[in-house]
C-alpha cells in the first residue's frame, strides 16, 4: 500500500524528515480519535436500544449509526484521499481497493464495518510508512553527527567559535578530545586515535597523526588536533555516503519494475472478481458484504513489500560494515557472480613497501648497509625511500644529513654522506657509473625472485643489497578462500608489476589466474574476455588507476573509498575501507536477500490466493481481511527487517554511533 497523507520523499533533510514525522504523528492521533468513536458506536448499540428500521426492515440505533458514521468518515478520509492524489497524477496503486471498499460500506450504511476496516488499513500504512521514515531519520542521523559549531584559528593564532556552515575549505579548526569531527580536512598538528566507524565500518578506533586526513562527523578520542579543512557541508565524506545511501533506496530492481508495470492490471481484475461475485449473488447484500470483503483482502501489500523492504534493509546492513551500494540491482547482481578480477597493488597488498631481507657484503655490517643506504634516501619522497629510512630509524640508526643529494628518476640515487659517496639503485644504473659490481658474481647477491631489490655502493664498492616487498593484506588469503567456498572458481589477479612479483603474490593468495606487466587498457581486455566467456566478472581495485577497468566489469567494487572521490564515482560499490572480508559478504548478503525476498514474495501470493476464495464465499468478511492483510504486512516487514543485522561477526564491536540504532528498515511506498 502507497503512503497515507505522507509526501513521496526526495533528497531529503532533516527537517523534512522531522516535518513528515509530525505529519504521521497527527495521522495516528486521528487514527485514534476515529478508532475510538467507533468503538464508541458499538457500546451505545449494546447498551441503548434499537429504535428504528431500515430500508431492508432491519432495527438500527440512530445514535450508534451518527457516531460510527462519524468515526468511518474521520477513518475513510485519508485512504480516499490519497487514491485521489494517485488518480489525479495518473498513477495506479494497490490501495484504491480498500478506498473503494470503504466508500461502498458507507454507502450501504455498513458505517462501523467501513470504520474497522479503515482502521485496521490505516495501522498497517502506519507501521509501512514510519518504518520507512524511521531508516531515513538514521540516515538523516548521519549529518547530526557532525557539530554545528566549529573552534577555527585565526591568522592571529587565537581561537573563535563559528558555525560549521560558515568554514572554508583552508581554514584551520582545533577538535579537542570527545569532539566529533566538524569536516573532512588534514591534520597539520597533533595525534590522536579517531573512531570512523560511522563512515569506514572499522569497529576499532584509527591512531591519526600530522599529514592524515580526517573525516568529517568521525570522533575524536584522545588527543587535540589542528586540522586544515579540504572539504565540507556534502561535499564531506558523511554527506556523499548520505547521498548515495538515498539515491540506492529509490532505485528498482527489475523484479520491482515489473511488479509496477502489471499493477495496473491487478486492480481493475479484482474490482471484476468482486463484480462477478456480486453479480451472481441471490441476496444483493450478501454479495455487496462479500465483493466489499474481496476488495479489502485483494489489496496485495505483503506481496508489494516483499522486495523494497528486504533491499532497503540489505542497503543498512551494507552501509553499517561500511559498503556503499550505489544501486540495488548491484546488490542483487553480486549473487551470481562467477569470475573476480583483483588488482595486485593496494587491493591484495597494502600498497606500501617495506625492507623485508638483507645481505650485505662478507666484510660489511648490516647496520652500516643500512645507515648508508637510509642516509642517502633521506632527502627522497620515492616509496622505497621512506620505507629504508623507516626501517633505520626502527632500528635506532642515527642517520647522517647527505649533501649533494641527486635523484635520477627510475634508476636512484646519489649523495655524498660525511666524506663518502654513496649510491643506491638497481644493479646496472651503479655498473653505468662505474661501480664495483663483481660482488654480483657470486648467486647469493644476484637478483632474487619476487621482491624489489637495491644495491648499495660507498665510494664505488658494493656493499650489498636491500630488498623490499609489498605485502600483502593480512585478512586476503582469507577472503579469497571464501569466495572460492561460495562457489566462484575464478579469481584472478592482475598487475602492472614483475612477473617475479606477481606469481609470489598470486601463489601467496591461492589465485586461480594472474597476469602481470599489463597496461591499464590491456586489463580492459582481460575483463573483455572473461565476459565473452560467459562469466559474470567482478572488478576490484583501488578506485583511482583501476577506474576503467572498474567500469568495465559487471560489477566494479572500490576499495579505501573513504575521501576518494574518484573511488566512489568509478564504482558501483565501494568499500570504505581496505577490509577484505567485506568481499565475501557482499556476495552472501545478496544471496541471502534473495532468499527473504522470495520468502516474502511466496508468502504474498499465497496470503492473496487463500483470502480471495475465503472472502469470495463469506466465510472471511470485510473486518477479519484487514486484520490478516495488517497481519501479512507486518509478518513481510519484520521478515525483511532480519536483514539489518545479517554478517554482525565481522563487526562485533561496532559502537552504534547515531544513537538511532540500526534496527530500522524502510519500506518505501508502493
Amino acid at each position: 500500500m502507497a503512503d497515507v497523507a505522507v509526501p513521496r520523499m526526495g533528497h531529503e533533510t532533516a527537517e523534512t524528515v522531522e516535518a513528515q514525522t509530525g505529519r504521521i504523528s497527527f495521522l495516528l492521533i486521528a487514527t485514534l480519535v476515529g478508532g475510538t468513536l467507533i468503538l464508541a458506536s458499538f457500546l451505545t448499540d449494546f447498551f441503548f436500544e434499537r429504535s428504528i428500521r431500515d430500508s431492508a426492515g432491519v432495527l438500527r440505533n440512530p445514535h450508534a449509526d451518527a457516531i460510527a458514521l462519524v468515526g468511518a468518515v474521520l477513518l475513510g478520509l485519508p485512504l480516499v484521499w490519497q487514491s485521489l492524489l494517485h488518480l489525479y497524477r495518473g498513477e495506479s496503486h494497490m490501495d484504491e481497493l480498500v478506498a473503494l471498499a470503504v466508500i461502498a460500506a458507507i454507502a450501504l450504511e455498513y458505517y462501523q464495518m467501513a470504520g474497522i476496516v479503515a482502521f485496521f488499513m490505516i495501522i498497517a500504512n502506519l507501521i509501512e510508512t514510519r518504518t520507512a521514515l524511521g531508516a531515513r531519520q538514521s540516515i538523516a542521523g548521519l549529518m547530526h553527527l557532525t557539530p554545528q559549531e566549529a573552534h577555527r584559528i585565526t591568522s592571529e593564532g587565537s581561537e573563535e567559535l563559528v558555525a560549521v556552515s560558515a568554514l572554508q575549505p583552508g581554514d584551520v579548526i582545533r577538535v579537542r578530545p570527545g569532539d566529533n569531527i566538524p569536516a573532512d580536512g588534514e591534520i597539520i598538528s597533533g595525534e590522536s586515535s579517531v573512531n570512523q566507524a560511522n563512515v569506514t565500518g572499522e569497529s576499532l578506533a584509527v591512531d591519526k597523526t600530522t599529514g592524515e586526513e580526517v573525516f568529517g562527523g568521525t570522533s575524536n578520542l584522545t588527543g587535540a588536533l589542528d586540522i586544515r579543512v579540504t572539504k565540507i557541508g556534502e561535499e564531506t565524506t558523511l554527506g556523499r555516503v548520505q547521498k548515495l545511501i538515498l539515491e540506492a533506496e529509490r532505485t528498482k530492481i527489475p523484479l520491482m519494475r515489473l511488479i509496477d508495470r502489471y499493477a495496473g492490471w491487478y486492480t481493475p481484475t479484482i474490482l471484476m472478481l468482486a463484480a462477478i461475485v456480486l453479480f451472481f449473488a441471490e441476496d444483493k447484500s450478501e454479495g455487496m458484504k462479500r465483493a466489499i470483503a474481496m476488495l479489502v483482502a485483494g489489496c496485495p501489500c505483503a506481496l508489494v513489500l516483499a522486495t523494497p523492504t528486504a533491499m532497503v534493509a540489505a542497503l543498512s546492513c551494507a552501509a553499517r560494515l561500511g559498503i556503499l551500494v550505489k544501486n540495488v540491482v548491484n546488490l542483487e547482481y553480486a549473487r551470481s557472480l562467477t569470475a573476480i578480477v583483483f588488482d595486485k597493488t593496494g587491493t591484495l597488498t597494502t600498497g606500501e613497501l617495506s625492507v623485508t631481507q638483507m645481505k650485505p657484503a662478507p666484510d660489511v655490517e648490516g647496520a652500516d648497509l643500512l645507515l648508508m643506504a637510509a642516509s642517502a634516501e633521506q632527502l627522497s619522497k620515492h616509496p622505497t625511500a621512506r620505507a629504508m629510512v623507516n626501517i633505520a630509524q626502527d632500528a635506532k640508526i642515527d642517520l647522517i644529513q647527505p649533501t649533494g643529494f641527486e635523484e635520477i628518476l627510475g634508476r636512484g640515487v646519489k649523495a655524498k654522506v660525511g666524506s663518502d659517496d654513496v649510491m643506491v639503485g638497481r644493479s646496472s644504473w651503479l655498473a653505468d657509473n662505474g661501480a664495483d659490481m663483481s660482488l654480483l658474481d657470486n648467486p647469493d647477491y644476484q637478483e632474487a625472485e619476487g621482491m624489489s631489490m637495491l644495491y648499495v655502493t660507498r665510494n664505488g664498492k658494493c656493499l650489498g643489497w636491500i630488498g623490499l616487498e609489498d605485502k600483502t593484506r593480512p585478512e586476503a588469503r582469507e577472503a579469497i578462500d571464501a569466495l572460492r567456498d561460495l562457489g566462484i572458481k575464478n579469481l584472478t589477479m592482475v598487475t602492472g608489476d614483475k612477473w617475479s612479483v606477481a606469481k609470489r603474490v598470486a601463489a601467496e593468495m591461492g589465485c586461480s589466474e594472474v597476469q602481470a606487466e599489463v597496461l591499464p587498457e590491456e586489463k580492459l581486455h582481460l575483463v573483455d574476455d572473461l565476459k565473452a566467456r560467459g562469466h559474470h566478472v567482478c572488478v576490484i581495485g583501488d578506485g583511482v588507476n583501476d577506474a576503467p577497468a572498474l567500469a568495465a566489469g559487471n560489477l566494479g567494487v572500490a576499495m579505501g573509498a573513504a575521501g576518494s572521490d574518484v573511488a566512489i564515482n568509478s564504482a558501483s560499490i565501494a568499500l570504505m575501507n581496505n577490509d577484505l572480508n567485506r568481499l565475501p559478504f557482499l556476495v552472501k548478503l545478496s544471496r541471502q536477500t534473495t532468499r527473504v525476498i522470495a520468502q516474502n514474495l511466496i508468502f504474498g501470493v499465497v496470503f492473496i490466493l487463500i483470502v480471495m476464495p475465503l472472502s469470495a464465499s463469506g466465510a472471511l468478511t470485510a473486518i477479519p481481511a484487514a486484520l490478516l492483510h495488517t497481519v501479512a504486512s507486518a509478518v513481510v516487514i519484520f521478515n525483511s527487517a532480519r536483514l539489518v543485522r545479517f554478517g554482525e561477526e565481522l563487526e562485533p564491536h561496532a559502537p552504534d554511533t547515531t544513537g538511532l540504532g540500526y534496527g530500522m528498515v524502510a519500506a518505501p511506498a508502493a
